[in-house]
């Protein structure tokens, strides 16, 4: 990976990582669908206009939309809505080992050694995190995050299903152009005095929102696929194991957070668990010798939108 693609690559666990600690601050003045309604509706405008109406598709995304993006977001962050940020970020990073465990279930894909390995040992680094005593009080917020990352991996599935005849980018656009509807219909429904959010929200608030819509979501997924289009999957996915060191920084340095050793603790098995599933050496071996090789070797996830939360 060039150095110029490399500065790009980084800038998606930065982006996503600081965005997701910015988000708990804006959940002070928003309540999550709305925060994340208003969000999905702007980056949806800013985006929609780049690519063409997935005809043939619309009614499978609405169905991904509301899975993957409102069921999912509307879970996660009302978890963080409940709980501290850092423990919230690496509690979600087990939507991986949720994702290899619902391929198998649902795809029929079967996980290699090395996989299985991996997810006992991320869900040994999520007892460890739930254990601490830093999240006392807090087990709501950690069972809507942990039901958020297991409904992410099952919007993955269904994205899957789709068999790539959606590009990532049309699809992250046209998510929001039906989820961002969705979550405010379902606020109205759920939440509380949206208008006096509205109106009583602070100019740092709204400058969340805009964070979370245009640089968290436009600028992070426009370099997300724009990498990911020139270099070899396992070559891009371990740049998202810095994503949760982004966020532990952006919830030290804004929110003012002291994460325990024993998050820290189990955030580093967590990590390490996932890493052992999303990182293939030979694959990973291969990339490095042909950096401009096809997306198409291994399993392209062209169409992977993201970690949840983000």
């Amino acid at each position: 990976m060039t150095f110029r693609h490399t500065l790009i690559a980084l800038l998606v666990p930065l982006t996503w990582g600081f965005g997701f600690a910015l988000a708990k601050s804006g959940l002070d003045h928003f309540s999550p669908l709305f925060l994340m309604g208003i969000r999905f509706l702007i980056a949806a405008f800013v985006l929609v206009w780049f690519v063409p109406i997935p005809k043939g598709y619309l009614t499978q995304i609405f169905l991904i939309s509301f899975i993957a993006a409102t069921l999912q977001y509307g879970l996660t962050f009302s978890g963080l809505a409940r709980m501290s940020a850092t423990p919230a970020v690496l509690l979600i990073q087990v939507e991986v080992a949720f994702g290899v465990i619902m391929a198998a279930l649902l795809l029929g894909e079967r996980p290699s050694i090395r996989q299985i390995i991996g997810i006992a040992v991320s869900f040994f680094g999520i007892v460890t995190i739930v254990g601490a005593p830093s999240l006392k009080g807090q087990m709501l917020g950690v069972s809507l995050v942990l039901s958020g990352a297991l409904i992410w991996a099952l919007g993955q599935v269904l994205i899957r299903r789709l068999k790539g005849a959606l590009s990532g980018f049309q699809l992250t656009a046209w998510i929001g152009v039906m989820a961002g509807p969705q979550m405010i219909i379902s606020a109205l429904f759920f939440e509380d005095n949206l208008l006096l959010q509205l109106t009583m929200a602070p100019m740092s608030a709204w400058g969340t929102v805009l964070y979370l819509a245009l640089i968290m979501t436009v600028i992070g997924y426009s370099a997300w696929y724009y990498v990911l289009a020139r270099y070899p999957v396992p070559m891009v996915m371990p740049i998202l194991l810095l994503l949760p060191v982004a966020t532990i920084l952006g919830a030290v340095t804004f929110l003012g957070e002291s994460p325990d050793m024993t998050v820290l603790l189990g955030g580093i098995i967590v990590i390490f668990g996932v890493g052992s599933i999303i990182i293939e050496p030979k694959a990973l071996s291969n990339s490095e010798r042909k950096p401009a090789a096809s997306r198409s070797e291994g399993k392209s996830l062209d169409t992977y939108s993201g970690p949840s939360g983000n």
